[in-house]
C-alpha cells in the first residue's frame, strides 16, 4: 500500500510494522494512522506512539513478533504506554546503548538479526534474548547502518542497490531467506526509511513505483507472488511496448 506521512515519503520513519504489533508515530495526519489501521486493524493492534517525544519511532526502536526494544531516551510514560498496548506475549525493554537510533543499527525478523559492527556485547545479548534471535554483525554494501538499508521479514529480505551479488549470497545463506537488491520511492537506496513490510503486507512511500512495488511484492511473497512471474510479467509489458 502506498502512504505518506505529512507528504513525506520516507514511512519506515515514522512507523514500526511486525507480525505481532504496529507502531505509528503521534502527529501527522490521521489519514497515515488510518491507511495502516484499515489494512492490518483485524490481525494486529496498529498503537500511536512516541519515543523520547519523537515522532520517528522507525528509526528510534526495532522490534519482531516476539519482543521490542527501545533506546534509553524513551521516557517512562512511553514506555508504559507502549507495553499496555502490545500483546502480553511481547517483550519489551529499554536498552543502554550508545548507539541509540536502534532502528538504523538493527536489521532483524523473527530468527536472525543483523546488526551495526559497533554495537555493544551486552545490546548485542540482549537482542538475542528478547527478540529470541541469533545475531550477526554485519555491513551492507559497506554500509554499517544495516538497519537503515536493509528490509527482512520471515519471507525474504531487500537490500541496498549496491550490494555486490557476493554479499547477497552470503547474507543470504546467514539469513535463510531469498534476499533481492533494490530500491523504494523511486531510486531511494535507503530501504528501511520507504518501506515497513511484515509476512503478510508492505506499506512504501507514494513515489514508489510499479515496477518496485512487484520487486517488493515477489521477494516479501506477498499476494502469493513468484519472483519468476515478475520476470515473466515484465516481459510480456517489454514485448507489447516494443509491438506497439
Amino acid at each position: 500500500t502506498r502512504v505518506q506521512f505529512e507528504n513525506n515519503n520516507e514511512v519506515g520513519v515514522f512507523a514500526r510494522l511486525t507480525n505481532s504489533y504496529c507502531l505509528v508515530g503521534i502527529g501527522g495526519s490521521e489519514n497515515f494512522y488510518s491507511v495502516f489501521e484499515s489494512e492490518l486493524a483485524d490481525h494486529v493492534p496498529v498503537i500511536h506512539a512516541s519515543i523520547a517525544g519523537c515522532r520517528i519511532i522507525g528509526r528510534l526502536c526495532v522490534g519482531n513478533s516476539k519482543g521490542l526494544l527501545l533506546p534509553n531516551t524513551t521516557t517512562d510514560q512511553e514506555m508504559l504506554h507502549i507495553r499496555n498496548s502490545l500483546p502480553d506475549s511481547v517483550v519489551v525493554q529499554r536498552i543502554e546503548e550508545r548507539l541509540s537510533a536502534l532502528g538504523n543499527c538493527i536489521c532483524t525478523n523473527d530468527y536472525v538479526a543483523l546488526t551495526h559492527t559497533d554495537l555493544d556485547r551486552e545490546t548485542e545479548e540482549i537482542v538475542a534474548d528478547v527478540l529470541g534471535v541469533e545475531v550477526f554483525r554485519q555491513t551492507i554494501a559497506g554500509n554499517v547502518l544495516v538497519g537503515s538499508y536493509c528490509c527482512l521479514t520471515n519471507q525474504g529480505g531487500m537490500v541496498h542497490p549496491r550490494t555486490s551479488v557476493e554479499d547477497q549470497d552470503e547474507l543470504s545463506s546467514l539469513l535463510q531467506v531469498p534476499i533481492v537488491a533494490g530500491t523504494v520511492n523511486r531510486g531511494s537506496d535507503v530501504i528501511a526509511a520507504g518501506l515497513c513490510v511484515n509476512d503478510w503486507s508492505a506499506f512504501c512511500g507514494l513515489d514508489t513505483t510499479s515496477t518496485e512495488i512487484s520487486v517488493i511484492e515477489s521477494i516479501f511473497k506477498l499476494r502469493n507472488a513468484q519472483p519468476s512471474r515478475i520476470v515473466t510479467e515484465m516481459r510480456s509489458s517489454l514485448i507489447d511496448a516494443m509491438q506497439s
